[in-house]
């Protein structure tokens, strides 16, 4: 579905993303792992095109995906849930899950979506009619997500998602985003927890310097003894 190659992210002189390249399946939950500073944000925010890339093509169902603007992205079937949340702070919650289907026409069915996000959220129902910048962290990150599911995409980029939450708010939405890959959702996860990121996804590509050094299958990667060392405190 999502075929990257020899990506180049740059800051003025400085390389963050050296040439990488990687894939992504259909209906395939991928993570993208390493520590801070290895380029795996500046990665999702070049494929979202919040970047522009020094060099390299992303294609996504076979079309060129690096010439279009951001909000193209979303007709395509692409939504990116950022790093921070990104959530609009003045609007209510309601509201910005409405502002995740902007660009959608099927009234009938945008509501349908609404009802079945607020059921994998309990919690933005309660909170429907605050304001989100007066949410907590990890009610935040569950707006991020359903306003992303709102607009119906078929691939899902997700940044950073259990950064700076509690550790029972990271489990509630890591269990949103298990039943959402199980429903066919096609998902890459840049994720500083590098075992819980593995835990959910089919394959795992680590990054260290701006370079994919290890890729493999994720329950090969939780057992290989220099992933084990490096990034899961062992």
């Amino acid at each position: 579905m999502l075929e990257v190659n020899g990506l180049r992210v740059s800051y003025g002189g400085i390389q963050a993303v050296r040439g990488i390249s990687f894939h992504v399946n259909e209906g395939e939950m991928v993570a993208l792992i390493g520590a801070n500073g290895a380029g795996k944000s500046s990665t999702l925010r070049a494929l979202a095109r919040l970047l522009d890339p020094a060099g390299g093509n992303v294609r996504y169902r076979g079309k060129e995906l690096l010439g279009l603007p951001p909000h193209g992205l979303v007709a395509e079937g692409i939504a990116l849930v950022p790093e921070g949340r990104g959530v609009f702070p003045r609007m209510t919650s309601i509201e910005n899950l409405r502002m995740g289907a902007y660009a959608r026409h099927d009234k009938a069915a945008i509501e349908g979506d609404l009802e079945q996000v607020l059921e994998h959220f309990p919690r933005l129902k309660e909170r429907a009619q605050q304001v989100a910048g007066t949410l907590s962290g990890g009610e935040q990150q569950m707006l991020a997500i359903g306003r992303a599911l709102m607009s119906r995409p078929r691939l899902m980029l997700l940044d950073e998602p259990s950064m700076g939450l509690a550790p029972i708010m990271v489990q509630k939405i890591f269990e949103v985003i298990r039943a959402v890959a199980a429903e066919g959702m096609t998902i890459l996860l840049v994720e500083q927890n590098a075992k819980l990121a593995l835990e959910v996804s089919q394959r795992g590509y680590v990054m260290e310097s701006g370079e994919i050094t290890i890729t493999d299958e994720s329950r090969k990667l939780l057992a290989d003894p220099k992933v084990r060392a490096a990034y899961l405190g062992e």
